[in-house]
């Protein structure tokens, strides 16, 4: 699917225009138009402070996450680049900090697009390139960088030395672009593997720890899988996640954000972390981070607001942007902690190339009924197939024009808008809950 983004800043909305307009319209990988693109503006991406790098299918951006709250309860500054925006394009691109600004980042689009009129290249390639140059330019002491689809052939894959790598929870999706099976998945995610370089993963079945380890051994880096090279435990009693590895081990709080999936990516950073050595992290670095941590529409409930006070004032209601079956399964988990068996509605809104059926297969045994909706500005399942297959699953179902008369439609003290970033982000916007 194609990325979108809408400005209120006539001056950004003017590059994104152009943007649109020279682009091809679809997703693309390659290596060869994001190169020839930043040699144009002076291969940026050569000249960047330390960078952790991230792929995977599900949890590079929590990862991502604790992995900036890390280095910045540290003391350094971090430019942060992620994907995609939930509301803002400004959401991608965080300089020393703070998501850029739009007298900022309207000029910094157009000298990229300048550049790029005749590369055909991509709505990614573009702005990666905007956030490469913007990151080699303001002065900061780390750069996260996540993967935007796959690893090999993605465009932040030009990075030539990080200073480590990372690859979170795999699954299948993407198929048009990675493959059918996992093993080919994790093959085209350990793609970022660079000589020299540590590469720090989760632990994964045998097959696919076998194809990580030959592509790591192949590209000359380093291999430190989970079960192998460091482990993770949990002490549910003491709320403390233990990490061990060759420098001994640490015992960090509970993740402050929801769910139990997020100490397997607290500690994929903390691994990462421990394995670079191009800055400093104290362990207290690693300690706050759990805690201070914060990834928007993920298990994230939403504050008062324009949407969330359509329900009654003792309602919740929570967002989650798990859009394939591997994430759903976690967010079904942490749904049904946290209901603590009060009935639940999910509002399912998804993605035409995304399976509906795996996903709602996967949160059906922890909610009550199911409102499909359609995912506003995007190629979607029809919320009538979608309530379909709810019926399927023996799930009462209804259907909702939009995200805000499916809200006032609900009647459980649970709410969870699901299925599609896109359609969390819509969440957000409705509730005048901007990521910041």
């Amino acid at each position: 699917m194609p990325d979108t983004a809408t400005s209120t800043d006539p001056a950004v909305q003017a590059q994104l225009d152009r943007l649109f307009a020279h682009g091809p319209g679809a997703d693309t990988l390659g290596l060869d138009r994001i190169t020839r693109l930043l040699a144009r503006l002076g291969d940026p991406h050569r000249h960047l402070p330390p960078v952790f790098h991230v792929a995977g299918t599900n949890g590079k951006g929590s990862t991502c996450a604790f992995l900036r709250a890390a280095l910045e309860a540290a003391g350094r500054s971090v430019h942060v680049y992620t994907s995609p925006h939930l509301v803002r394009f400004n959401e991608r691109i965080r300089l020393a900090g703070a998501l850029i600004e739009d007298a900022t980042l309207a000029p910094l689009l157009a000298e990229v697009l300048d550049v790029a009129e005749d590369l055909n290249a991509s709505f990614f390639e573009v702005t990666t390139a905007a956030a490469f140059l913007a990151f080699a330019r303001e002065p900061a002491d780390a750069c996260v960088v996540e993967v935007g689809l796959g690893g090999r052939l993605d465009a932040t894959n030009v990075l030539p030395a990080p200073a480590v790598c990372g690859i979170a929870g795999l699954g299948v999706d993407h198929q048009a672009f990675l493959g059918d099976t996992l093993a080919a998945i994790a093959a085209e995610k350990a793609g970022i593997a660079k000589c020299g370089v540590p590469l720090v993963t989760m632990d994964y079945d045998a097959p696919i720890n076998d194809v990580i380890a030959d592509l790591a051994k192949r590209a000359g880096a380093p291999f430190y899988p989970a079960g192998r090279r460091w482990n993770l435990g949990a002490n549910p009693r003491l709320r403390r996640v233990f990490i061990s590895d060759e420098d001994g081990s640490i015992a960090l709080p509970f993740p402050e954000m929801a769910g139990d999936h997020q100490m397997a990516n607290l500690a994929l950073a903390a691994a990462m972390v421990r394995r670079q050595r191009a800055i400093e992290i104290p362990p207290a670095a690693l300690k706050a981070a759990a805690t201070t941590a914060c990834w928007p529409a993920r298990m994230q409930r939403l504050r008062p607001g324009p949407l969330a006070g359509m329900l009654p004032d003792e309602a919740e209601l929570w967002i989650d942007g798990a859009h394939n079956p591997s994430a759903a399964l976690p967010v079904a988990d942490t749904l049904a902690e946290l209901a603590q068996g009060r009935a639940t509605t999910l509002v399912l809104g998804m993605l035409a190339n995304k399976d509906a059926a795996g996903v709602l297969a996967a949160l059906a045994p922890a909610v009550s009924q199911v409102i499909a909706v359609p995912t506003p500005g995007h190629t979607h399942h029809a919320p009538e197939y979608l309530a379909s297959l709810a019926r399927n699953a023996r799930l009462p179902a209804a259907i909702a024009p939009d995200l805000s008369a499916a809200v006032a439609q609900a009647d459980t003290p649970v709410v969870l808008i699901a299925g599609s970033l896109y359609l969390a982000g819509e969440a957000l916007r409705l509730n005048d809950e901007l990521p910041d």
